[in-house]
């Protein structure tokens, strides 16, 4: 299958989704080299109109700087020809994009990343901002559509708003598009700068469930008060709501704590019918709230090529039970509201 893409489209309307229009997005995994096959249709095929692209810089543990994509740590998809190839073969077949660059720490997570010293924050703050900027200048020469300002920054957020801050109108001078952060989910409530972005983005990795094959039924009342409290945020901040990132485990117990099983999941049963209420169970539950602007699956392998080495166990739905649901949901109209427990 050939990879021509057409030129980048228009920069869409200033609301990215029309009122009971959803974002349907699915997170694409960058590969190590360039596709073999062009991975978009598989991925519109299952009624998705968004792809996430990430490209990940690094922060060593206790360094603060950060290291940009490069061919010499990271994989073609997250480079900057990689990210454009990807960028354009979404357009060329009408797919928006959401730009998500991310740091990873090794053996360590975003969220903890911390200094104590101001001059070590300063010093990665400008490694960060050269970062980010780089990209939302590259956001804005590809025509798309919406970017992510940062990923589960806990620490670095409470402790520095006013860089980002900065950082937010620095990318508006350069990026006309629409903006948003993606907050953990236990920490969305206390992101101080939600008025200055355009949506409240958060890795919706609620947990729900502890059970190892929890029903839709049990998961959509578990959703509950998560979604009451969401629609009354909305309602005080008059945002729209976006899950950046959603998803699970296909093993037992995917509708509870999912960071928690990965570090064991080898070892883990396989269980694609939990995976698949998990999935079923959020898009009824949120799809017809207007709060809701949609959200963005964790993750979709192109042309089905698992790097992690467990796919089958993975947060991808190819091939399992899951892809089924997403296809259903993603390919129909959202459902008439419903009255959720309280």
């Amino acid at each position: 299958m050939g990879l021509r893409a057409a030129p980048a489209a228009v920069y869409p309307p200033s609301s990215l989704h029309a009122k009971g229009e959803k974002i349907k997005g699915i997170t694409l995994v960058a590969p190590p080299e360039p596709f073999a096959e062009n991975p978009i249709p598989a991925i519109a095929d299952v009624g998705a109109g968004w792809i996430a692209v990430i490209p990940y810089a690094y922060t060593r543990p206790g360094q603060p700087r950060v290291q940009l994509p490069s061919s010499h740590v990271s994989w073609w998809g997250e480079r900057k020809e990689g990210v454009q190839k990807t960028v354009r073969l979404a357009h060329a077949a009408g797919l928006r994009v959401m730009l998500k660059p991310q740091v990873y720490v090794p053996g360590s997570w975003t969220g903890a990343l911390d200094f104590e010293r101001s001059d070590d924050w300063q010093r990665w703050e400008a490694d960060y901002a050269q970062y980010i900027l780089s990209f939302a200048r590259l956001a804005a020469d590809e025509h798309i559509s919406l970017l992510c300002i940062g990923t589960e920054l806990g620490r670095a957020v409470a402790k520095r708003p006013a860089f980002f801050r900065v950082l937010i109108g620095q990318v508006r001078a350069i990026y006309p598009g629409k903006l948003t952060y993606s907050a953990n989910w236990d920490e969305w409530d206390r992101v101080p700068f939600w008025s200055d972005l355009d949506y409240v983005g958060i890795s919706a990795y609620f947990p729900l469930l502890p059970d190892a094959t929890p029903t839709e039924e049990a998961l959509r009342i578990a959703w509950g008060p998560i979604v009451n409290r969401l629609n009354e945020y909305h309602k005080n901040i008059n945002k729209p709501i976006l899950f950046t990132e959603y998803g699970y485990l296909s093993v037992d117990g995917s509708g509870w704590r999912n960071w928690e099983l990965e570090p064991t999941i080898t070892g883990r049963p396989i269980n694609e019918a939990a995976q698949a209420h998990c999935l079923s169970a959020l898009l009824a539950t949120w799809l017809p709230q207007d709060a809701w602007a949609g959200g963005f699956l964790w993750k979709w392998f192109p042309n089905m090529r698992g790097h992690e080495g467990y796919p089958e166990r993975d947060y991808t739905p190819q091939g399992k039970q899951g892809e089924a649901v997403l296809r259903r949901w993603y390919r129909s109209q959202a459902p008439r509201p419903v009255d959720l427990p309280r």
